[in-house]
Order: C-alpha cells, then sequence, then structure tokens
C-alpha cells in the first residue's frame, strides 16, 4: 500500500480556501487493490478539489475517462466512458473511523487524506453490471432473445397417495 500513498491529499500548511489536485489512474493503481478486476487498460484522471476550512475539510472527487470491457455477448473489447462525481466531508477527531457514508473523521494531528479508497470505489461502481458493446445493434439483442432460453413453470409435485390415505384416516376422527 506504499505505493498508494501518492494518491494522498496533504493539507497541512495550506491557507483556509480551495485547492485543486489532479491524479492519473493506471493500470498500477488497480493492481494495488486485492480484487479481480473487471476491465483492463484503464486511462482515468481523478480531480480532486478540496476545500480547506478551519475545522474540516471538503472534497469533490470527479474521475473521467475509459476502461476497457469485454463485452458480455460478443466477448468483443470496447472502451467504455466513465465520469463519476462524489462528495465527502472530512472532520477532525479522536480517531479515524468511517462508520458515516458522507462523512469520516480522521485523527487531529493527521496532515494528509488519502482519497485511494474512494477513486477505486468511484470507479467499480461505474462499471456497469451487464456490458454491452455499443456496436451491438438493437436487431442483434431482438435475435439473441428469439434463442433465449424459455424459463421452466415449476410443477406442484402431486401427492404421495399414501399420504392422501393417511390425511383420509385423520379426518374421519
Amino acid at each position: 500500500m506504499e505505493k498508494l500513498r501518492k494518491y494522498e491529499v496533504v493539507f497541512s500548511g495550506l491557507k483556509n480556501g480551495k485547492h485543486n489536485f489532479r491524479f492519473e489512474i493506471d493500470k498500477e493503481f488497480f493492481q494495488q487493490f486485492d480484487t479481480e478486476q473487471e476491465f483492463t487498460d484503464p486511462k482515468l484522471v481523478a480531480d480532486v478539489l478540496m476545500e480547506k476550512h478551519t475545522t474540516f475539510l471538503e472534497f469533490w472527487i470527479t474521475t473521467s475517462g475509459t476502461v476497457n470491457l469485454t463485452c458480455d455477448i460478443t466477448n468483443d473489447q470496447f472502451d467504455h466512458p466513465i465520469s463519476s462525481e462524489m462528495r465527502l466531508l472530512v472532520q477532525f477527531g479522536e480517531e479515524y473511523d468511517d462508520s458515516e457514508e458522507e462523512v469520516i473523521t480522521i485523527p487531529r494531528n493527521d496532515h494528509a487524506f488519502n482519497v485511494a479508497q474512494f477513486i477505486y470505489e468511484e470507479v467499480m461502481l461505474a462499471i456497469p453490471m451487464k456490458k454491452i458493446s455499443p456496436n451491438i445493434s438493437d436487431e442483434d439483442i431482438e435475435n439473441l432473445e428469439k434463442y433465449k432460453p424459455q424459463e421452466e413453470v415449476e410443477k406442484e409435485p402431486e401427492a404421495d397417495p399414501r399420504w392422501e390415505a393417511l390425511r383420509k384416516l385423520k379426518d374421519k376422527n
């Protein structure tokens, strides 16, 4: 994780106000996270705008660029555009706490905030579940629908005749 240090936004020594940071996101960035990637050849840029206040920091993280995906239908490779934005509040406290969704607490003596995990999550959430190449026409999709396996309707299991005989005996009593 030492390589992710270059994604730290150093705020100590900066005056209150807005400050811009830019990070190039490549394959090496994603290799730092122990997950299987659904894409190749990322060409991304993360623009981070930080507004420093006396008691908290405000971040706007905008990620844009492309990743190369494999089409679920044709297995062809295609470039998928990524464009996402995130707003994050960072307050100072006793210890690190990320239990709230949009507010992170960091220790008062920290001098920098690492945005790598947030950039990673933003990109991963921008990858569609169903990856369909823009080169596939509506007609191609309609043709595929024709040959899609039909869902089978489950039949109600027939009652075992032995149980039916027992039920009749029970109902008589």
